[in-house]
């Protein structure tokens, strides 16, 4: 079993990463396989629905790393999306080509139909939940099982606080079990 853990912010190894890396530690410990994708800082485009994944699960626009989410997306028992939040939401950039990848894979028989999703967000003040929900929406829509943690998965990044967020990456890595717990069924 493979799980994928999306970073979606540009910064390969911020806090959105240092999350991921916790996650992704108690699913190595429960025997799960990770698979790493990283945003960037490429230009991305936005949705046009042109329905051309509608005929390819292909996206039209090949060039900012959406055709691989797709590949990756179907590949995978499971995906983690991580994202900072930026004004009470995830990277724009990142939910961007999330609209697109989701969107190939999402139909009445989609692809994504019973694997196993979770979002995760780093915060500086506020707007985590927001943003969680948001990303979760991308689950509802493709029949994803989502997981859940002992608390919102959500991490204070350390920059401004005066402490690590120890309570967080507990939350991290229960999440990590959970995922493991429910795709080893």
């Amino acid at each position: 079993m493979k799980v994928l853990l999306t970073n979606g912010s540009p910064h390969a190894d911020g806090y959105t990463a240092k999350q991921l890396r916790i996650v992704e530690e108690a699913l190595h410990e429960d025997g799960i396989e990770t698979v790493w994708w990283q945003l960037g800082t490429k230009p991305v485009r936005g949705c046009i629905d042109c329905q051309h994944c509608t005929k390819t699960h292909r996206c039209a626009f090949d060039d900012d790393g959406a055709n691989e989410l797709i590949d990756l997306l179907d590949e995978c028992d499971g995906v983690v999306l991580g994202s900072p939040v930026y004004f009470a939401g995830g990277n724009g950039a990142f939910t961007a080509i999330c609209d697109r990848a989701f969107y190939a894979t999402c139909n009445w028989e989609s692809t994504l139909r019973g694997k196993v999703g979770a979002s995760v967000v780093n915060l500086w003040r506020a707007g985590a939940t927001t943003a969680i929900d948001n990303l979760n929406k991308y689950f509802y829509a493709s029949q994803m099982i989502v997981a859940t943690s002992n608390y919102w998965p959500l991490m204070h990044n350390g920059e401004h606080t005066e402490r690590e967020d120890r309570f967080g990456a507990k939350v991290m890595r229960n999440l990590g079990h959970n995922i493991a717990k429910l795709l080893k069924g």
